[in-house]
């Protein structure tokens, strides 16, 4: 890779706005296929944080284009989120194929932000001749900020933080940019942060979609991309403790919707933390498409099994149901609770969860937490602020594939609550073990006191098989701190950090409809 060259050059595009990209050329005349990849971040950076750098990718054989976006690193113009990408991204498509180097045909990568770019052009926009989107989604609000109704607070503030940081390096402000860095340092910014935006990037996404989710009628933006576009060939990546999961599986069934034959591949990811092997996948991927005899096989959903820790294709399996039952103790002792299979016996039953704002249960691990991944949840549930089910070891090997959803029937004593529930594996023969598998959270806002109301909570897709001996558990909670904000019973308020705004509330968990089933992964 020594033989590795780069140089900046700038596209003008309609209006006059001058976008740099840094273009690297693997060794000889070329002319070669193009990667792309287009995002906010400095072409210097080139999500190396995920990807590898781009002179591996040339030395690969590829004309490797790393575009800074309209606003950002040294391109003109100012930065205005999504609604910028589409007319830039098609105009940046025929630059690039105008390219000497170029053979004509043309790729795209890039995750999150560089994800979505790939994906929205103005209508009659030549596309790609192959497509990987990672780790990003469509609906600014499912798949960018909210889940179950609640704002992602760490992940939603800390990002936007990361935005308003870069805006004011670009403005000089350093007064600004050390505030923010001292808050982010200190994590202030879970307590602050939210200040911060308003302060320093009012206009930016993250502030703009923290006060949609607060609003009682959100106009939520969701992009569509060509069905030109979906149709090509597509490989999108997705992780298990990955924000941005639905997003992917939704990218997926819009693609074959469109009839398009798109690629899914799940793994062992969080965001920023990818397993071995991504980066030549991808490569294959791109060879088959974009070089002559280069015929590479990849299945159309290869997923990563998160307890046998193997790759398997998926099965679209029935699974069984389970019913929550209990004497009333699930939330005081962490054994008393059950899960009970396809029972046609319903526990009648109430158990009080109380929420103190005081000590709220944090988030560990998953997909939205600021430790994201596999975590061991054995402490938290046995806190009697957690009610806890656990099913008898499982006399057969069960493979569960899908989105745990739990319904069950609440009411509460104040106008607003949340829900935060988690699935875990209680592994045979091992002590003080509740390996979280999965998360979710629903917020009830506006409800009526006292009122008995029935609710849904879709958790975290997974891929697990238990083993004989092994136990489901679900635990329920009323708080996700800092994954998502304390919910202060009270609408008036924001659901923050904690503060004298927020009550103590207790929640009913009415259990004579309860349920936990899995849904389909892929609903098409």
């Amino acid at each position: 890779m020594n033989s590795i060259r780069y140089r900046d050059e700038d596209l003008k595009l309609k209006d006059g706005t001058l976008l740099k990209s840094r273009i690297w050329s693997p060794q000889g005349n070329g002319p070669w296929p193009v990667l792309l990849m287009r995002q906010p971040y400095g072409r210097e950076i080139a999500s190396t944080i995920t990807y590898a750098h781009p002179s591996w990718w040339a030395s690969k054989g590829y004309l490797v284009v790393i575009q800074d976006v309209r606003g950002q690193g040294g391109s003109e113009g100012d930065f205005s989120g999504f609604k910028q990408e589409a007319s830039d991204t098609s105009q940046t498509h025929d630059w690039v194929r105008s390219l000497p180097e170029c053979n004509g045909l043309l790729g795209t990568y890039g995750f999150s932000y560089q994800g979505l770019t790939q994906l929205i052009a103005e209508e009659g926009t030549t596309p790609p001749d192959c497509i990987i989107p990672a780790m990003t989604g469509l609906s600014e609000n499912e798949h960018w900020s909210c889940e179950g109704g609640a704002f992602w607070w760490h992940l939603g503030i800390g990002w936007g933080l990361q935005l308003a940081a870069q805006k004011a390096k670009r403005e000089k402000n350093w007064t600004a940019w050390h505030e923010i860095r001292e808050s982010l340092n200190s994590k202030k910014y879970l307590y602050d942060g939210h200040n911060l935006l308003k302060k320093n990037d009012p206009e930016g996404m993250a502030y703009k979609w923290l006060n949609l989710s607060c609003t009682k009628t959100p106009q939520w933006k969701t992009h569509e991309p060509l069905d030109s576009w979906l149709k090509k060939p597509l490989l999108l990546i997705g992780g298990w403790w990955d924000p941005h999961l639905k997003g992917i599986l939704d990218i997926f069934e819009k693609s074959k919707k469109a009839g398009g034959n798109p690629k899914l591949l799940i793994g062992p990811a969080t965001h920023l933390q990818w397993w071995e092997g991504a980066q030549h996948t991808q490569l294959d991927f791109f060879d088959s498409h974009l070089k002559e005899n280069k015929e590479i096989h990849i299945p159309q959903i290869n997923l990563w099994n998160l307890t046998t820790k193997s790759w398997e294709l998926s099965v679209q399996n029935k699974t069984p149901t389970w019913n929550l039952s209990s004497e009333g103790l699930a939330s005081i002792s962490h054994l008393e609770g059950c899960l009970v299979p396809n029972s046609d016996l319903k526990a009648d039953s109430e158990v009080n969860l109380v929420h103190d704002p005081w000590r709220p249960i944090p988030a560990i691990g998953g997909h939205l937490s600021d430790t994201a991944g596999e975590a061991n949840r054995f402490k938290l549930d046995i806190r009697p602020d957690v009610a806890v089910f656990t099913s008898e070891p499982i006399l057969n090997d069960l493979r569960l594939e899908g989105i745990p959803t739990l319904f069950l029937e609440t009411k509460c004593d104040r106008e607003s609550f949340d829900l935060f529930v988690a699935l875990s594996i209680i592994p045979s023969e091992v002590e003080n073990t509740a390996t979280q598998l999965s998360t979710g959270v629903l917020r009830i806002a506006n409800c009526d006191r006292g009122i008995k109301s029935a609710r849904q909570i879709r958790l975290q897709p997974i891929l697990a098989t238990f083993k004989e001996g092994d136990r489901l558990r679900i635990s329920l909670s009323g708080s996700g701190w800092p994954a998502i904000g304390i919910n202060p019973g009270q609408s008036e308020y924001l659901c923050e950090g904690p503060s004298p705004n927020c009550l103590v509330t207790t929640i009913s968990l009415l259990l004579l409809n309860s349920k936990l089933k899995f849904e389909s992964l892929i609903s098409s």
